[in-house]
């Protein structure tokens, strides 16, 4: 799809576009917006600000989030199978329900999160914080 802006993300998903497959939003600010069930599958939003967005079912898959910012956003039932989410910052999002198999979550913040029911199959949680963090059984990480 390549490099756009966040306002043309926003007026093409407000006329109705789902799928930005290979979107580039390096360093893009979205905090905040609703792309709920949108496809940003493979796309680069590597330090993109998505903190507060509702991101509910949106399709993460391969995409490179690294370094991101999702504090507080909802991801429930989203798809980051085999995202790159290296040092992104989840502190208090929801992830319930989420697919995170083969994520690289590598130092990334996930204090304070719901990880209720998410399948981290695989995914790589080396230097990952969790205190607080409501892990996939329902129980609280120290």
């Amino acid at each position: 799809m390549g490099a756009m802006d966040a306002s043309e993300l926003i007026k093409l998903y407000a006329a109705g576009e789902r799928d930005f497959k290979g979107a580039s939003l390096i360093g893009t600010d979205l905090s905040g917006v609703n792309l709920s069930g949108a496809s940003l599958r493979e796309a680069s939003l590597s330090e993109a600000d998505l903190s507060q967005a509702d991101l509910v079912g949106t399709n993460f898959r391969e995409a490179s989030l690294s370094k991101a910012n999702l504090r507080e956003a909802n991801l429930s039932v989203a798809n980051l199978d085999g995202a790159n989410l290296f040092a992104a910052n989840l502190t208090g999002a929801n992830l319930s329900g989420a697919e995170l198999r083969m994520a690289d979550l590598m130092m990334a913040d996930l204090s304070k999160a719901d990880l209720q029911g998410a399948n981290l199959w695989g995914a790589t949680l080396t230097g990952t914080k969790l205190q607080g963090t409501i892990m996939p059984d329902g129980t609280i990480h120290d």
